[in-house]
């Protein structure tokens, strides 16, 4: 089953993780950036420097992002045997529902930054 949300087609595995609460694991990917700035929630973040994850647009349900639920939560990240917890303090307008875009320091703890993008398993927490 498909639902389309935001303008993102988004499986109903996904949405389960904010609509139901449950914390359903979802295969996908990873990718990583560096920005400074204010993240979606509101509070100004360094992708450089900091642990954080900016989860996929069609997760956020509210429409000022800075009240949305996601910004008290955070991602459970596993890779290659590896896992990270990071905080959601942004979002990822151009990531697929299954896809989460990792501070540059976060990605690093599960796989070398050459690789670009890699394949994980995740979790809201």
């Amino acid at each position: 089953m498909k639902f389309k949300v935001l303008g993102a087609v988004a499986s109903a595995a996904v949405l389960s993780l904010v609509f139901s609460g449950t914390a359903s694991a979802v295969n996908g990917t990873a990718s990583y950036y560096n920005d400074a700035g204010y993240g979606a929630c509101g509070t100004r973040i360094n992708a450089a420097t900091e642990l954080l994850v900016a989860a996929p647009a069609a997760l956020w349900t509210t429409p000022n992002p800075n009240n949305d639920p996601l910004c008290r939560k955070s991602i459970r990240v596993t890779h290659n045997g590896r896992t990270i917890t990071v905080p959601i303090k942004d979002k990822c307008p151009s990531c697929a529902s299954n896809k989460i875009d990792l501070s540059q320091p976060a990605f690093s703890r599960l796989a070398d930054t050459s690789l670009g993008i890699i394949s994980v398993t995740w979790q809201i927490v």
